[in-house]
């Protein structure tokens, strides 16, 4: 069981990209997906999650109406759309996995998460 990233990139700022974050050997039903990143020489940060069974999300402040986190029951994957990317955004991303993460004040905390990515490199720049 784990999960699986893609669709990271090359992007000039202002750009769009889409990550997919695919679970293998489980469901993602009942389970909090979460996006997190992490830049050079930066302490690794929550960006956005979902909780699939309610089906709330979250954003970050610094994504907040850029970033757009999805879940496709179909393919057992969430996704992260990406727009108006900027320089700061660059970074590893990893998505990660809980079935439960409480209280909601953990959502951003990575201990809360036992199903981690290896990541995908998404770069801004010009």
């Amino acid at each position: 069981e784990h999960v699986v990233e893609s669709g990271g990139g090359l992007v000039q700022p202002g750009g769009s990209l889409r990550l997919s974050c695919a679970a293998s050997g489980f469901s993602f039903d009942y389970y909090t997906v979460g996006w997190f990143r992490q830049a050079p020489g930066k302490e690794r940060e929550g960006v956005s999650c979902i909780d699939i069974s309610n089906g709330d999300t979250y954003y970050a402040d610094s994504v907040k109406g850029r970033f757009t986190i999805s879940r496709d029951a179909a393919k057992n994957t969430v996704t992260l759309q990406m727009n108006s990317l900027k320089l700061e955004d660059t970074a590893v991303y990893h998505c990660a996995a809980a079935g439960s993460v409480w209280p909601k004040s953990r959502l951003y905390v990575a201990s809360a998460y036992g199903y981690w990515g290896q990541g995908t490199q998404v770069t801004v720049s010009s």
